[in-house]
């Protein structure tokens, strides 16, 4: 199994040759690099090569020997608990066996002591939240039809791990951050570090839930069934985040804190969802299609995880291949306040906040790239 020849790879030692292997390389599309290689690609490791941080790792641009660039994921990990270990392992397993376009490509890692690396392509245009959702000079330079491609691209990515890899890869942390840009704004899903494998028509029970608020399904957050849909609901989000450029959790002037969701919902009984649009697009959209971009993102987060569509449906609604104006659009689930979750008390403290989750309102300390 080749996931299986990647991981055991990288906990071998290369030899020198190995390196330069480039039959084996290409045959198999993924290296094992040294230590001593990727502190040269990036200088040592210098501030000024960091691109992003997260929960687990920060990341930085190196450039190897062959010209390309990378971004090199720095995981360090904690022994004791063997902390930041699942991530790395469940990163191996999900991205060294597949390839679509819409995922991010893991190009080979690192084990050196108690540090783990992880190499991917490098996105030129970071993440969604460092771009579409910092600001609205940023939101200007996406058009209608830029967050029609990457809405669709990030649906195709998703429907790719659900429906088409066997068995079946759920990724957990579907968010703004982790949909990266490529020189072309193409869309691709990245950090895999909480993914899990589900076989045919099971699901995943935990009482790690891990993830980030606001994206996170409720009976996932409630109760650690974890199932396809629960990457659904977190599409659904980021679905209206994308539509209407503003934060899953945001500030409004008149009336403070607000849930991005529990405003789409609001919208909706008023039949004013063309109010939700961003701003800054004026008029230069179809009206028709983004209504329904923003239907589509209610009935991925609507809280009874059964009406909720799959993702190859979703990408049929959204290119309206299938018609939703007859269909009945159910209350969404909200999980806003930690305190509301009931989950194993020696768990919680390392559950929900896993990876730089947020509560309701706050900012999560760090800019993720992977």
């Amino acid at each position: 199994m080749k996931n299986l020849f990647s991981w055991t790879r990288c906990f071998s030692s290369p030899k020198p040759n190995d390196i330069e292997n480039n039959d084996e390389e290409n045959q198999e599309n993924f290296r094992v690099f040294t230590y001593n290689e990727l502190k040269a690609v990036t200088h040592g490791f210098h501030s000024s090569n960091k691109v992003g941080e997260g929960g687990f790792g920060t990341v930085y641009q190196g450039r190897l020997k062959d010209g390309s660039i990378v971004g090199v994921k720095v995981l360090s990990i904690e022994l004791e608990s063997m902390r930041g270990e699942r991530e790395f392992i469940a990163e191996l397993a999900a991205l060294s066996d597949i390839r679509h376009e819409n995922l991010v490509k893991l190009r080979g890692c690192c084990v050196d002591g108690a540090t783990r690396y992880l190499v991917y392509d490098y996105m030129e245009n970071n993440s969604l939240s460092h771009t579409l959702l910092r600001g609205e000079q940023n939101r200007i330079k996406f058009s209608w039809e830029a967050r029609r491609e990457i809405s669709l691209g990030i649906a195709s990515g998703l429907a790719y791990l659900h429906e088409e890899v066997q068995p079946h890869i759920v990724h957990r942390d579907i968010k703004a951050s982790n949909i990266l840009l490529d020189r072309n704004f193409t869309p691709k899903v990245g950090d895999f570090g909480l993914s899990k494998i589900l076989l045919e028509h099971h699901s995943h029970i935990s009482t790690r839930v891990a993830g980030t608020i606001g994206y996170l399904a409720p009976e996932y957050a409630i109760t650690g069934r974890l199932t396809r849909k629960s990457d659904v609901y977190s599409f659904g989000v980021l679905l209206l985040e994308i539509v209407s450029g503003r934060e899953v959790v945001f500030f409004d002037m008149e009336h403070g804190e607000h849930s991005l969701v529990q405003k789409a919902w609001e919208a909706y009984k008023s039949n004013k969802l063309i109010e939700l649009v961003d701003s800054v697009l004026e008029t230069n959209y179809p009206e028709d299609e983004a209504v329904r971009f923003i239907k589509v993102g209610l009935l991925c987060v609507q809280e009874t995880a059964r009406l909720r569509p799959g993702m190859s449906t979703a990408i049929k609604m959204l290119a309206n291949e299938i018609d939703i104006g007859d269909i009945e659009i159910c209350q969404p689930g909200v999980v806003t306040d930690f305190m509301s979750i009931k989950m194993d008390q020696q768990n919680s403290s390392q559950s929900v906040f896993s990876r730089g989750s947020t509560t309701a309102g706050s900012q999560s300390p760090y800019t993720s790239y992977f």
